[in-house]
């Protein structure tokens, strides 16, 4: 049970920019609970989305999203968005494999990364807005940020690591197919409300196996920075399939 506390505590510490002044052990077994608490930390997230946007109900939908995506970013510290930022600077510039590497290690953001770095965040914020404006059920909140983060999860510990060495590989040691499986039990036990998380889970799946097979190829496997890059992916392809299914709603009754 101490593990499982130090382990929730490394999640938090790890994935957001909340302040928690306790040194947690690196050890396996807090590493293991660690990536088992990622979409926990996923649903904190979330709840505190959902808290704003009911808060500001009455708010116009452009600014309440906004208002969204900005601490949505704020929470994580836009510690995923450097991925996504490295890795479009590395396949933008069209380099043979070991350059395309040093081009993700390098510091300094390229133009490729911010054309990244502004659709994407573009991309969302008007999905935001219009899942707002279709005043789709609250649960939605909660799950795209925990099922982002089990994305980033079962691409860790199911594709191998381009390099033996970097904080992924270290991770990657402590790790099995189970701590994939046990990372989904927070988001089902949602599901026991909102039955059609169980068919985004179904999505997300494809998704990791897709964005899998990218990276071996391009890259012969990952590192941290795809799995940052995962969880930012896996959160925009989420709101885009809630998007299509109320805007068919609005057309066709689906009971969604």
């Amino acid at each position: 049970m101490r593990n499982a506390l130090f382990g929730l505590l490394l999640a938090l510490q790890f994935l957001t920019r909340v302040p928690i002044p306790i040194t947690v052990p690196w050890i396996p077994d807090t590493r293991r609970w660690a990536v088992r608490a990622y979409p926990l930390v996923g649903l904190l997230i979330g709840t505190v989305l959902a808290v704003v946007a009911l808060g500001m109900h009455n708010v116009p939908a452009p600014i309440t999203a906004l208002t969204l995506l900005s601490i949505w970013v704020a929470i994580s510290g836009g510690l995923h968005l450097d991925g996504v930022m490295d890795i479009a600077d590395a396949l933008g510039s069209n380099q043979p494999l070991a350059r395309r590497w040093e081009i993700m290690k390098d510091p300094q953001i390229g133009s490729f990364g911010m054309l990244a770095l502004v659709f994407l965040l573009a991309w969302k914020g008007v999905l935001l807005w219009a899942l707002l404006a279709y005043h789709a059920p609250w649960w939605w909140l909660l799950a795209v940020p925990a099922l982002g983060r089990w994305a980033g999860v079962a691409l860790l510990v199911l594709t191998p690591c381009a390099q033996q060495k970097g904080l992924a590989w270290s991770w990657q040691q402590s790790l099995s197919g189970q701590d994939v499986a046990l990372a989904l039990v927070p988001v089902l036990l949602i599901a026991l409300l909102a039955p059609a998380i169980v068919l985004m889970v179904l999505t997300v799946t494809v998704f990791v196996l897709l964005i899998r097979w990218i990276m071996l190829r391009l890259f012969n496997g990952i590192n941290g920075d795809m799995v940052g890059a995962t969880i930012e992916g896996g959160e925009l392809w989420l709101l885009i399939l809630l998007w299509s299914w109320w805007q068919f709603d609005t057309v066709l009754p689906l009971g969604i």
